[in-house]
């Protein structure tokens, strides 16, 4: 439990110091300032009064228990002093100075002392190279960390590794007028981690919605296990940088190629129902809106508007954001004809008119709240002179307040001739902004979450007729032998044990025996050079198609050994399958989370246009289905111009297959199954790759 760090009852730092600016004096001005409700202690061995408080030479002379210590001391001198707090029983240290892991080997090697002492002595490590921690809460207060904004009381918790960030989201907040409630940045995290804290929020009353920031995550699985069970409960809206940095060496195959470098922080994202984001303005803004509206039950709106340049902006924005203008019901507007003004169209947006007063705006209000029809109320606001700008602010919190369905305003006005105005809707709880778009996409993030949450979880299906032993002899064999590649025979024999259809095949050692091989499995066949070496066969002359009789394999066999000249040569025989669709589904293995799944268009167009979806496995039939329909080329899938479509069912049954083999085979490293030929009666794979972990 982290309560002790967030809810201490007393904070000791060592390294306090009566000069101004440094970080041992900010953080006793900040624990003061906003009047922490428990014991402070400053730590100094020169024993001089720190703002006003009385030093402790040591934290073993400090008369009380001590739930927090802050250590802001030089690296080399921090493990002695987690042994002190270890004797004065000090629950968490946040170690807010640098010089550890982040500087080299010498650090790092300070860090892991640090970490042996804290867990010799029961201590947990907030950091080090970290702010810390903020509590709002009125009945603590804690302001452990040297940052400078004050935030007031809210519903919104920050956790960041990068503490600029974590500060840059919080100060933007301050700047709206938006209260926070718990805020976290955690440095190098050696210790309290992210999913941690997240779990913590989780639990905390008081958080009504979660800001996540990362630049990465050390420990992806524990982050999918804590943030899965978190957005069960509560939002998670989250950004991870770092998007246009060049993704890691390409892998020999089209899957690790296509993979970027961040797309398993986005699918721990996706399958976890958090909410991303790739810029920080919009994050904070949607945070804003979570913090006070209810989740939506659908993406219609209702929009109630003063001017209309603005109402068509905002339409614009809101369609593209995935909502739709609602249509009033006959009551609705019968409601609304004894309410409005004569020249007002009854009709969605509602325009109220330029000179609507409070009774106007109050009624439309009710019947869009009131319509069954509408899910979302959208408010375009202006403040003309000639209004009770003020006694309409009090309508929209009033209606506000009754929380029956998300309110956003776009509140166009001078804020310094519109003060009030503009207090009583913050002091309302309104979620309001100042362009029609920043407020449409807010309106449009609650919905892309009432979408996630509301989306069938689907099943992973387990097919209980695989010959899982085959498939173990198979790739152990080839580990054994020192291989990473397996030939195409092992590849194709994996694949069959997993019920995955392959075009008819035979392995041959020379012309004579693909003569043989070709005549088995009918005519036209495919020949291609199988060799370890050899990895883009059609790139080198590896691959011959459409043979339709004996003499025309042997002359591809002849020409490929005269060319090729690889002393592992074989040759792979397989049915020529004409027409059909080219379709790729591939697995790259992932550090800490199992593997990722491809699906896409295949062949050689697969390099071209990179139309491909990613998951993470295991793949829930709803998620395979989410694949097939997520790329841009989906409809020649169904068929276009006559033609016919594929079978889909087969495609995703494929997939669930995929997904199955590689959850129970951790060591393959990556698959390429391109290209599989998709038909309306079936899918048969047609060129496999697969390589494993030696």
């Amino acid at each position: 439990m982290l309560d002790s760090l967030f809810r201490p009852k007393a904070v000791a730092v060592i390294g306090a110091s009566t000069k101004e600016l440094t970080i041992g004096n900010r953080i006793i001005r900040n624990l003061t300032e906003f009047d922490f409700k428990g014991a402070i202690y400053p730590i100094n061995p020169k024993g001089e009064e720190v703002r006003g408080l009385k030093t402790y030479r040591s934290i073993l002379d400090v008369p009380t228990d001590v739930d927090v210590v802050h250590m802001v001391i030089p690296a080399k001198l921090v493990p002695q002093a987690i042994e002190d707090c270890g004797k004065k029983a000090v629950k968490f240290v946040i170690l807010n100075g640098g010089g550890f892991a982040e500087v080299g080997p010498e650090g790092a090697a300070i860090e892991q002392a640090c970490i042996l002492s804290a867990k010799r002595n029961g201590i947990r490590i907030m950091g080090p190279n970290c702010q810390g921690i903020i509590n709002t809460d009125p009945e603590v207060r804690a302001y452990c960390n040297f940052t400078f904004t004050r935030p007031d009381i809210g519903f919104i918790s920050i956790v960041a590794l990068s503490g600029g960030v974590a500060e840059l989201i919080h100060q933007a907040f301050s700047e709206m007028g938006v209260g926070t409630r718990l805020y976290a940045s955690n440095g190098n995290a050696c210790d309290v981690s992210i999913p941690e804290i997240l779990e913590y929020y989780g639990e905390d009353e008081g958080t009504r919605v979660i800001v996540l920031y990362v630049e990465g995550l050390r420990e992806p699985d524990k982050f999918l296990q804590a943030a899965a069970k978190v957005a069960a409960k509560k939002p998670i809206l989250a950004m991870k940088a770092g998007r246009t940095k060049e993704g890691a060496t390409a892998a020999a195959s089209h899957t690790g190629g296509l993979a970027r470098e961040d797309i398993s922080t986005d699918l721990i994202f996706e399958k976890t129902g958090i909410l991303s984001f790739r810029d920080v303005s919009e994050l904070c803004n949607a945070a804003v809106a979570f913090s006070s509206q209810p989740i939506p039950h659908g993406n219609r709106v209702g929009m109630i508007t003063n001017a209309g340049g603005p109402a068509v902006i905002s339409t614009d924005e809101l369609v593209a954001g995935g909502l739709k203008l609602a249509h009033l019901s006959d009551r609705t507007v019968e409601y609304l004809k004894g309410k409005m003004y004569p020249e007002v169209g009854l009709h969605n947006p509602l325009d109220v008119l330029a000179t609507a007063g409070p009774d106007h705006f109050r009624a439309a209000l009710d019947a869009m709240v009131g319509e069954d029809q509408v899910d979302n109320v959208y408010v375009n606001m202006v403040t003309p002179f000639f209004v009770d700008t003020d006694g309409i602010a009090r309508q929209v919190v009033q209606v506000n307040k009754q929380g029956i369905k998300p309110l956003i305003v776009n509140l166009i006005t001078d804020r310094r001739q519109r003060g009030e105005t503009v207090r009583i809707l913050r002091d309302g709880g309104v979620a309001f902004y100042s362009m029609p778009g920043t407020a449409a996409r807010a309106m449009a993030a609650l919905n892309r979450y009432n979408a996630i949450r509301s989306r069938p979880a689907g099943q992973v299906r387990t097919f209980d007729d695989v010959d899982r032993a085959r498939a173990e002899a198979i790739i152990l064999q080839a580990q054994g032998a020192g291989r990473k590649m397996l030939s195409a025979a092992e590849a194709y024999g994996v694949l069959q044990a997993y019920g995955i259809s392959v075009a008819d095949w035979r392995i041959a050692q020379d012309a004579a025996e693909a003569e043989k091989a070709a005549a088995e499995i009918g005519f036209p066949v495919v020949v291609k050079a199988d060799a370890e070496s050899i990895v883009h066969k059609s790139d080198m002359g590896g691959v011959a198609v459409n043979l339709k009789e004996a003499g025309a394999v042997r002359g591809a066999v002849q020409e490929m050994s005269q060319k090729l000249q690889a002393e592992d040569m074989r040759f792979f025989v397989q049915k020529y399958l004409p027409g059909g669709r080219e379709v790729i589904v591939g697995a790259k293995a992932e550090e800490g989370l199992g593997h990722l799944i491809l699906f896409g268009m295949g062949g050689i167009y697969v390099e071209i246009l990179k139309d491909v979806a990613f998951k993470l496995a295991p793949v829930t039939n709803i998620e395979a289905q989410e694949m097939l329909s997520s790329i841009k080329m989906a409809p020649l899938l169904k068929g276009v111009r006559g033609e016919k479509g594929v079978n889909e069912k087969a495609l995703v049954e494929t997939l669930q297959r995929v997904s199955q083999l590689v959850t129970e085979f951790p060591m393959i490293d990556e698959m390429d199954l391109n290209p599989i030929i998709a038909f309306e009666d079936g899918s048969f794979v047609v060129d496999a790759r697969i390589s494993v972990k030696r």
